[in-house]
Parts: C-alpha cells; structure tokens; sequence
C-alpha cells in the first residue's frame, strides 16, 4: 500500500502523512512538489497509487502513470473535473476524491459576502497608501440583503445555517430540494433567485451541463448593483461576461476564489514572471473585484481531513472494500 504524492507541500502534509505512515499498517508514501506529467511519471514507478491537488489529468498523462505501474488516482479535492474519467476507465485506473469539512470553505464565502458588501479591496489598498478619506467606501448591510445561494449539498447547507443567524433574507437554487434547510431558506426557480438577489453565491460542481452557468442570459436576469461570489468552479462563470456586466452596471462587486484557466497558477510562485492568463490581468484591474487563489479550503482541519481520506481510500481499494469516495 504505496501511495506517491505530486504537489506535495512539506510546510503543511508532511506531518500529517508521517503520523499517518506510522499508525497505518502496510502504509508508505513517496512524494514531489512538481506537478504529474508524462516526463516525471517515472518518479512514482513502485507505487500503487497517486494523489495531486487540482491539476489537469489527461490522457497522455494517465497513460504514462498507468504505464509507470500506478493503479489509482486518489485527488486532493472535492471535484474531479481536471481529471478525465473516460481515459482513467479506459485505463484501468481507480479515480477517488476527498469530502472534507464543509465550514471551511462555507466561512470563507460567506467572508468574502462581507468583503464585497464593505468595499474592503478598496478600503485596504487606499489604506496602504495612506489615504484614508471616505468617497467611494460606503457599504452595504448583510442583514438588509438578499443571499441567492445556487446548490444546497453539503457547503451551501453550511452557508444557509451560518447565514441565517446575519438576518438577511436567503433564497435557494437546486433540482433537488435539501428538506433540513426547511424554515432556513426559501428555494425558488433559478430565475427568481437571479432577479430577487442581492448576492449570488456558487456552490455546484464543474460538469458540461454547469459550463458557463453564469454568463450574458444569467448576467441580464440579476438584478442592478447585485455582488457575485464563486468558491466553487471557475468554469461556472464566463468571465468574458462577467467582466461586461461590470462595465454595464449590472454588477458593483464579484469576490472569486476560482477562476477560469487558473491551472499553472494557484498554488505556484510566480513572482516576477508575466501571467499566462489575460483574464486575470482584467479582472485584477477590476477595483470592485476581489481576487483570492483557490485558498477557500485551507484551514488545519481540512488538511488533515484530506489527507486522511485519501490513505482510507487506498486502504480501502487494497483490501476490495467500499467507500464512497471511491468513484470507481
């Protein structure tokens, strides 16, 4: 049971991964801080398994690790969608993700609901540079507003419950209707929400159907001066849109945690280096736009949530037992 660990972060995995190397009975790990690709493959020829954070798998790069001896797959997060599951079938490949706790990124969103209310990107820079005056800070009250919360799985019930206590009014968005969020939210077509809201929030998966969710049709049907707020999938959002509904009004704020195309960036130091993402630079233009690198997740508990999840996994598909994580 030898699990190899791309991406690996010594400052904050390895004590986790140690302890749970000397608890764990037949368990060891190898890792690297590089990124998984077909030309270092060879650094996990021994192993049973793999794991990463959120990074592009394609077939090539499956092909080479499969070829390398790897069995399984076993992503640092919650979603899959960087990984091509069609190949990884094709390839024998077992595919796991992790379900961490969900108030960590559920707090997170809802910070960033107080940032963009507060101008608070505006407030502190100006503050850097010792300007402290009060044109163009005014806020916005969370308890006069109305939250769209678009998904209600196990993040969003964590953002109903925790918003609920602001007094603002909240409504909700989901095929599927979450009965323990009886009393707490109103759920109401996506229309509605859209029109009604005076902050959106994301919290569904990436899959083809949710591709560009938001875009020109969603932006048209918010309401003027509304705040979006995405600390889910970057390709929920098209940009390209959002930024138009900036410039025409329809938006005064969005706070994004993820974005599209930001593989090659987040988690990277790119210190002195030009950007490969020309939306970004747009967007880091933007003064009413908060930009954070996919740090929503990252607190101690989720750290070691995830690294325990992913060495149950293993364990699990040694022994031929179920688990939930386990995709297939």
């Amino acid at each position: 049971m030898k699990l190899f660990l791309y991406c690996f972060r010594e400052y904050d995995e390895k004590p986790y991964y140690d302890a749970l190397a000397e608890r764990t009975p037949g368990f060891s790990y190898g890792s690297s801080p590089l990124y998984p690709s077909p030309e270092n493959a060879e650094l996990c020829r021994g192993y049973d398994a793999v794991s990463t954070t959120v990074t592009p798998f394609d077939r090539p790069l499956l092909a080479a690790l499969r070829g390398a001896g790897i069995r399984a797959i076993l992503a640092r997060s919650i979603g899959v969608d960087h990984i091509d599951l069609d190949a990884a079938r094709e390839l024998g490949l077992h595919v796991a993700h992790v379900s961490y706790p969900p108030e960590s990124v559920a707090d997170y969103a809802i910070m960033l609901m107080l940032m963009s209310l507060r101008r608070m990107r505006q407030t502190l820079e100006r503050a850097a540079v010792q300007d402290y005056t009060l044109r163009g800070k005014i806020g916005r009250d969370l308890c006069e507003s109305t939250v769209g919360i678009i998904g209600t799985g196990r993040i969003s019930t964590a953002v109903i419950r925790h918003l609920s206590a602001f007094g603002c009014r909240l409504l909700a968005y989901d095929p599927h209707e979450n009965a323990s969020l009886r009393g707490l939210c109103t759920y109401t077509s996506l229309d509605a929400l859209l029109r009604e809201s005076d902050i959106v929030s994301l919290h569904i998966p990436a899959t083809p159907e949710t591709f560009h969710l938001i875009g020109d049709d969603a932006f048209r049907r918010m309401k003027r001066g509304s705040i979006l707020i995405n600390t889910a999938r970057g390709t929920l959002v098209d940009t390209e849109a959002l930024l138009r509904a900036l410039d025409e009004g329809i938006l005064s704020g969005a706070a994004l945690d993820v974005m599209e195309h930001e593989a090659g960036l987040y988690y990277q130091n790119r210190v002195g280096e030009p950007l490969s993402n020309p939306l970004m630079d747009r967007l880091r233009a933007q003064p009413s736009i908060i930009l954070t690198p996919h740090t929503a997740f990252y607190t101690e508990r989720v750290v070691r949530s995830m690294a325990e999840q992913v060495v149950s996994c293993l364990s699990d598909l040694s022994q031929g037992r179920t688990n939930p994580l386990i995709l297939f």
